[in-house]
């Protein structure tokens, strides 16, 4: 794997509490959550409460996750000429294929349908990251690789998604997944979409790093009947320690895709458990789900922007971060992030 490290440069966030990185990570720094009721009905005949955006029209589909990602895409492009656009690949994270109600077209219609929207075409080296919540550091992993490449002036890392769809929320209702007044155990849907445009370390005055990337897989995922251990969770925040040059003991607090289940929690806590030799006073877990919700392949990418917004106005617990995804069907990974002056 490369060594060398890669770094945020822009940003961009669309979410149901602001379709502005600047606006939804002020919103997410002040708790500030924003679900209201949806046209579905759960078998009691109550309303499902999710966490949707606004747009100028009632998009809905592969129409809403085009538009959110050109949104993104766009803004975290702002700082850029628009005919250097076409020399950056654009990676962009989707739904797992396993995922219930994943969207038609996600593989071969989004791409074209953002670019379309965006009027560009993108470098050729770009990508489909059909990964769902790890999606981000698998494009993570894939953007240090492609700026080894003199030649690459950036990668855009994007991702959209939702779950406010009837084919998707009628299979977590099932499941007893979905936050109710009669179940505590569950999350909020959302929906959200999200782009950083990424450069090489040590070329900007201050920066967020990605230092470190890693992968693991939890045989007792969510519908397992195994005892969770967090395996593999743990193993996925080994490796990126290890790739960074750090130990858990070092790094200042987390950011994670926990979405308000029980088992995403305890399993934090137990890799938190498997992976801190020191003593620490406090480990503050922070969860952007609380004011988005649930929004699949997106939270990662929210999650950076979070990062990179508290680092740039200081308010942040310290400068070395952790965050760490995870998907239903058990696949785990971590990201180890360093917020410092290029040396």
């Amino acid at each position: 794997m490369p060594t060398t490290s890669i770094a945020i440069r822009q940003t961009g966030l669309v979410t149901s509490v602001g379709l502005t990185a600047a606006t939804a990570c002020a919103a997410i720094r002040a708790k500030i959550s924003n679900p209201s009721l949806t046209r579905f009905i759960d078998p009691a005949g109550r309303p499902i409460a999710a966490h949707e955006v606004s747009l100028d029209k009632p998009w809905r589909g592969l129409s809403k996750l085009a538009r959110m990602a050109a949104m993104a895409i766009e803004e975290s492009l702002s700082g850029l000429a628009r005919e250097e656009w076409a020399r950056i690949p654009l990676l962009l994270c989707v739904a797992e294929q396993e995922r219930p109600g994943r969207e038609n077209g996600l593989d071969d219609r989004l791409f074209g349908e953002i670019q379309g929207l965006l009027s560009t075409r993108f470098a050729a080296a770009s990508a489909v990251v059909a990964h769902g919540r790890v999606g981000t550091a698998v494009a993570l992993a894939a953007a240090r690789s492609l700026l080894q490449d003199p030649q690459c002036p950036g990668v855009i890392v994007a991702g959209v998604d939702s779950l406010v769809s009837w084919p998707t929320l009628s299979v977590m209702e099932q499941g007893d997944r979905l936050l109710t007044d009669t179940n505590s155990n569950g999350f909020l849907p959302g929906e959200a979409a999200g782009a950083v445009l990424l450069g090489r370390a040590g070329t900007a005055r201050i920066e967020l790093r990605c230092l470190g990337i890693g992968f693991g897989v939890e045989k007792a995922h969510l519908n397992s009947e195994e005892p969770l251990r967090a395996e593999g969770l743990a193993s996925a925040i080994k490796q990126a320690l290890a790739d960074a040059g750090r130990e858990m003991h070092e790094m200042d607090f987390r950011i994670t895709d926990v979405s308000g289940e029980q088992y995403y929690f305890k399993e934090a806590a137990l890799a938190l458990s498997r992976t801190l030799r020191r003593r620490k006073e406090a480990f503050d877990i922070w969860h952007p789900a609380e004011c988005i919700g649930e929004t699949g392949a997106a939270s990662g990418l929210a999650i950076l922007c979070v990062a990179e917004a508290a680092c740039r106005k200081g308010y942040t617990l310290g400068p070395n971060i952790v965050t760490h995804f995870g998907n239903d069907a058990g696949q785990r990974a971590a990201a180890v992030l360093h917020f410092a002056e290029a040396s």
